[in-house]
């Protein structure tokens, strides 16, 4: 079982974007029974909040639905937990690098370092842009995250 965290500010719009859309992949692909995916932010503004209603709403609209999830502060216990933790960003990335123990300090990588079509390295921040920011974030998440699944089945 490989089990992977999804990390960003406040876990309402970009990791949950990236939890969600690696949520329905698995499904589809039959992988339930080998891949588990959450997503927390590193920072604690938005505990037991769902994901900003135009992150759901950009979800929705291409067959992810996000309204179960609910954010989470990133704990000292996941670093242990999780055989993966992708940041959104090097900011996250950073954050996590400061906070994690050196043994796990190898679980920690960005997400994009997956994608396959992508020329960017960071996802970023839809959160104070237009309504086109939350459809790059599923743009960039779709990519990324079918590159991990591929890469989680060639290790395993």
């Amino acid at each position: 079982m490989t089990r992977v965290l999804f990390v960003c500010t406040g876990n309402i719009c970009r990791s949950p974007t990236a939890e969600g859309v690696a949520r329905h992949f698995i499904e589809v692909r039959g992988l339930s029974d080998r891949i588990v995916v959450d997503s927390a932010g590193t920072n604690g503004y938005h505990v037991g909040e769902a994901p900003d209603p135009r992150t759901q709403k950009a979800a929705l609209r291409r067959g992810y639905d996000l309204s179960k999830l609910r954010a989470r502060k990133l704990e000292h216990f996941d670093f242990q937990r999780f055989d993966l933790l992708l940041a959104m960003d090097r900011g996250h990335l950073d954050i996590m690098r400061r906070a994690c123990p050196e043994p796990y300090k190898g679980r920690l990588d960005l997400l994009m370092r997956y994608a396959r079509d992508s020329e960017f390295d960071e996802v970023p921040d839809p959160y104070y842009g237009g309504p086109t920011g939350f459809d790059a974030v599923l743009d960039m998440c779709e990519d990324a995250v079918q590159g991990l699944l591929d890469d989680i089945l060639k290790r395993a």
